[in-house]
């Protein structure tokens, strides 16, 4: 176990603690912006959904029923424009983050082969390939990489942590980069439904894919669109002939959606009204943040779209937890998510309307 484990970085919010104290200390409480949890309701109908599904004493299928996969590449086809989609393009995955992690050893990759990914990403796309031996290579433009061994690319758009959108041209000439190579590409869209200055598109999207899914998929979560994160709801979609691997995998391993969840995750596929309310609570949290940050000196960059505010006083990373944490206030270092963040912090704006209210005080 110990050489697995050898593998893997430092978990990097542990070197966190001593400023959470920091900030619990402050008179008035923390306010923690520093990890990206929903703190809003799970919206009624989807609990409801929960909730009349709960008697559910046999085993869920790792392909999920009719009715889910019915909403999944309805959804895909709706939001993301996705056409002649059908059942076998379309996998639910208990949450995204073990997707992310797990995925090079479910593709079969190991030492020899490379992962690439953004220079400034969410850490699990390097743990996935260190958990399986293969190499991890950061990038980026990617089609800048060495094709030689390269067997998977990551895409994340929007970004997290910088909230980056990668354009519909851009994503087209990637995705043809790629397949000239005969390298799968991954592309993270769990924020798509957070544009707030851009518009995300999907690979899945004919004018970046051409019609034709082979060699993408898309990854996508309900944890923030719906405040699902407690629920572990999420999918990837894209070319049949991987997911039909993967599904195969994953049988064998047992990594079904809970037959409760799926229904919840129906319900909310089903619903957009909620999406757009929980979209004008965290829009108004960032223009808030945003606000008070950069009238305390603070510089944004991108943050076009997703749940965070990429900010930067031009200083270490850490002198600025520090200071904040002095405030009360709990953010993530930049260098989290790569070196290139090291003068940068992310803010995210999914603590409560009072908390937010608190820091913004606190900055003023």
């Amino acid at each position: 176990m110990s050489a697995v484990s050898s593998r893997l970085p430092v978990f990097p919010w542990d070197k966190l603690e001593p400023y959470k104290k920091t900030a619990l200390a402050h008179p008035d409480g923390i306010v923690d912006l520093s990890v990206g949890t929903p703190v809003d309701p799970v919206p009624a109908l989807i609990q409801e959904a929960l909730v009349a599904a709960a008697d559910s004493p046999g085993y869920p299928t790792v392909w999920g029923t009719k009715e889910l996969r019915d909403a999944l590449t309805g959804w895909c086809g709706r939001r993301l424009g996705a056409v002649d989609f059908a059942h076998e393009n379309v996998l639910p995955v208990v949450g995204s983050k073990e997707l992310v992690a797990w995925l090079p050893t479910q593709l079969g990759l190991g030492a020899g082969d490379v992962v690439a990914y953004p220079r400034l990403a969410y850490p699990t796309y390097e743990v996935g390939a260190r958990l399986c031996g293969a190499t991890p290579v950061v990038y980026d433009d990617p089609t800048r990489l060495d094709p030689t061994g390269l067997k998977l690319l990551w895409l994340n758009s929007p970004s997290n942590p910088t909230g980056k959108v990668l354009g519909k041209d851009e994503l087209t000439r990637i995705v043809a980069w790629a397949r000239e190579h005969g390298v799968l590409v991954f592309s993270d869209e769990c924020y798509l439904e957070l544009g707030w200055e851009a518009d995300p598109v999907s690979v899945l999207h004919p004018d970046v894919c051409g019609g034709s899914y082979e060699g993408i998929v898309a990854v996508h979560s309900l944890s923030k669109r719906s405040n699902l994160a407690g629920y572990r709801a999420a999918f990837v979609a894209g070319d049949a002939a991987v997911l039909g691997e993967l599904l195969q995998i994953r049988k064998h391993g047992g990594m079904m959606t809970a037959a409760p969840v799926q229904a919840a995750t129906v319900a909310a596929l089903g619903d957009d009204a909620h999406v757009a309310e929980q979209r004008e609570r965290y829009a108004a949290r960032r223009a808030a943040l945003r606000a008070a940050l950069e009238g305390h000196g603070f510089r944004i960059e991108h943050s076009e779209a997703s749940l965070y505010l990429w900010a930067t006083r031009d200083e270490p990373c850490w002198e600025t937890v520090a200071y904040l944490a002095e405030k009360g206030v709990l953010v993530a270092p930049g260098d989290f998510y790569g070196e290139a963040g090291e003068r940068f912090v992310r803010v995210a704006f999914t603590a409560t309307d009072e908390r937010v209210e608190a820091a913004v005080k606190r900055l003023g």
